[in-house]
């Protein structure tokens, strides 16, 4: 029999920690005491139910994604397969590629759904789920490298901004990666929709065939991932600054056209100490302020 899930509140008495098997959510809610104990426990149940439902479809959520893929039956799995699917006519992309984001944004609406929360996050190992209401706003760190526990600046998200996913991809995340992308940090309308983007932006951050790239099958790494027999990269090394240029003009060029067409808000791209915005003056919503420590979401 699968342990039952852990659900805690941690140290500071704020925040909650929810963790099933590979999932692991760190839960803030702000406003009355009530509303966000109400919140908390609409949180906790919906939580226990998620692991299982997603195992249940799991052999059609790690197939390649096409225009004519069926859909899931469970929540959490359409919304991976609606994030995806705009992909399909022409990358590589499953639905597990949106699987954090879309547990981040079934969990904050049970908490929304439950208590008046004036703000609320859900943040699924960096890639976070955002409630806020009239005038609130968030500041989120953005990490140049997610192996390492320093910020490159933050990005300040405000009520009127459309933005309420952000999600983080590269070869050195905790999840696969085709490219070499250090981070690819997306901001979009939905955490689902960031993470699809993420990891789509990632991967064509590339230079396909260079010596100092390790690439290694996915199945060799773990035999049941939906990327099977892909190249995923284990080790990237030196690269020179015209190499680093290109690889990252590649992922900025389908940036671009992402933005364009409204899939995403912003993206940075990261690779070996420089990095890209995707974002005119007026829709990029990064800055690029240095922090000294990583607050993934903070007020």
């Amino acid at each position: 029999m699968k342990p039952r899930a852990q659900i805690r509140l941690l140290p500071d008495g704020r925040r909650l920690h929810l963790h099933d098997g590979p999932i692991d959510l760190i839960v803030e809610a702000f406003g009355a005491q009530h509303e966000v104990s109400a919140s908390y426990r609409a949180a906790s149940v919906r939580f226990v139910r998620v692991l299982d439902e997603l195992c249940s479809e799991l052999a059609l959520l790690r197939q390649p994604c096409a225009e004519v893929s069926p859909w899931p039956q469970g929540a959490v799995a359409r919304r991976m397969m609606a994030a995806v699917k705009p992909y399909a006519p022409e990358y590589f992309i499953t639905p597990m590629a949106a699987v954090a984001g879309a547990v981040a944004e079934e969990i904050l609406a049970a908490m929304v759904s439950a208590g008046d929360l004036p703000r609320a996050y859900v943040n699924n190992g960096g890639d976070i789920a955002l409630h806020l209401s009239a005038d609130e706003q968030f500041v989120v760190g953005m990490v140049e490298r997610p192996d390492h526990h320093s910020l490159m600046g933050t990005t300040t998200l405000h009520a009127s901004d459309p933005v309420r996913g952000i999600a983080t991809s590269g070869w050195r995340g905790r999840s696969f990666s085709l490219g070499i992308a250090d981070a690819v940090t997306v901001l979009a309308d939905r955490a689902a929709d960031a993470d699809a983007s993420a990891t789509i932006i990632a991967n064509t951050v590339d230079l396909p065939g260079h010596p100092a790239i390790v690439r290694v099958a996915a199945r060799e790494l773990q035999p049941d991932n939906d990327l099977r027999e892909r190249l995923v990269t284990q080790a990237v090394g030196h690269l020179t600054a015209r190499e680093v240029d290109q690889a990252l003009n590649a992922g900025a060029l389908v940036a671009h056209r992402l933005l364009r067409i409204g899939l995403i808000r912003s993206a940075a791209l990261s690779l070996q100490g420089e990095t890209r915005i995707v974002g005119g003056a007026r829709e990029t919503i990064m800055t690029a302020s240095p922090l000294a420590e990583r607050v993934p979401v903070h007020a």
